[in-house]
């Protein structure tokens, strides 16, 4: 059987203000800890109208204290914005606060424009180098205490010193993040939900180049879809009107919140709307419970993927609740709780 996942990005819509979207998100968590579902990611995003997670350790410690059986963690932190002393110090805050049940997932993009990166870090390094594996090395060595003699950090602990890191996961999509999360013994999530690539390819590498470490004997490979399901393929399609418009919007440069299926239908798209909302729908899962289970079989299949992990950005909170409880249905993990 295969394990879900919920992937958060606390969306905001035209109806919600960001608290609300938030307070969603502690709900959410709560419905998923009862379905069976295994992890709960929060998001990374900042400058975006329609997202609100944009500090999972904050959420993270919400949501872990509020549920029992969930594995809580960062899908993921944006390393290029944070020292990573830093991060390594606030994961092991969480992680001795919920032992064993934490997740340290890490993405190699700012998770925002380049304006919005230049504030987060115009206090470290360049915002136009691709630093990621300095800082991810850097990470490591705070870890396990591998600076050289001379080193000026050398003599730096991340306390509290007698926690673990939780598990490390490199989230992708592409094959670099593959190769490293192989390289080094990580977990590895692909985000099939916004990624052009075949998700195949990098999950299959990372399988066959797995090393193993005593952190993680053996390779975890998640395969992160955007799910859109509702009792019937029409309801379903009605609400994903929604995430249509808002992605033709993001990809226009409008970054607005999430509209209704009703502000959805009323819209006057053009061509270059259809066309970039046909691009998305490649690989937005959209329907009822068989018609979608039939869509994400052959990609499991395909992937050899461990792990399911669903993001689902419905308008209206208690329809993406009832999104997740059918999935949970599809896949049988409530009755394997149970």
């Amino acid at each position: 059987m295969l394990p879900l996942s919920v992937l958060d990005l606390s969306p905001v819509t035209t109806a919600t203000s960001g608290a609300q979207a938030l307070r969603n998100s502690i709900d959410l968590a709560r419905h998923a800890d009862r379905l069976g579902y295994t992890r709960y990611w929060v998001a990374e995003h900042h400058n975006m109208p329609s997202i609100a997670s944009s500090s999972p350790d904050i959420m993270i410690g919400q949501i872990a204290a509020v549920t029992t059986g969930l594995r809580v963690g960062s899908g993921g932190v944006m390393l290029p914005n944070h020292a990573p002393l830093q991060v390594a110090e606030r994961y092991k805050v969480l992680e001795g606060l919920f032992p064993g049940r934490i997740d340290l997932g890490l993405g190699r993009a700012p998770g925002t424009d380049p304006v919005t990166s230049y504030a987060l870090r115009r206090r470290q390094d360049d915002p136009q180098s691709d630093d990621f594996l300095d800082r991810f090395q850097e990470l490591l060595a705070f870890e396990q205490r591998a600076f050289p003699e001379g080193h000026p950090f050398r003599r730096v602990q991340a306390m509290p010193a007698d926690v673990a890191l939780p598990p490390i996961f490199l989230l992708g999509s592409s094959g670099y993040s593959a190769q490293l999360a192989a390289h080094v013994g990580a977990g590895f999530s692909f985000a099939h939900h916004f990624s052009d690539f075949d998700p195949v390819g990098p999950m299959t590498t990372y399988r066959e180049q797995f090393k193993p470490t005593p952190a993680r004997a053996e390779p975890l490979a998640i395969l992160a879809v955007h799910v859109v399901c509702a009792d019937t393929d029409a309801e379903a399609e009605r609400l994903a009107t929604s995430v249509d418009l808002n992605f033709a919007q993001r990809r226009q440069g409008h970054y607005l919140p999430i509209p209704s299926p009703e502000e959805a239908a009323a819209h006057d798209y053009s061509p270059s709307d259809r066309a970039l909302v046909a691009q998305n729908r490649a690989r937005l899962v959209v329907g009822g419970k068989a018609k979608v289970l039939a869509h994400l079989e052959p990609i499991v299949a395909a992937t050899q993927a461990d792990e399911l992990m669903i993001t689902s950005m419905i308008y209206d909170h208690e329809a993406r609740k009832h999104c997740y409880a059918l999935m949970a249905e599809a896949f049988g993990i409530k009755a394997a709780r149970e």
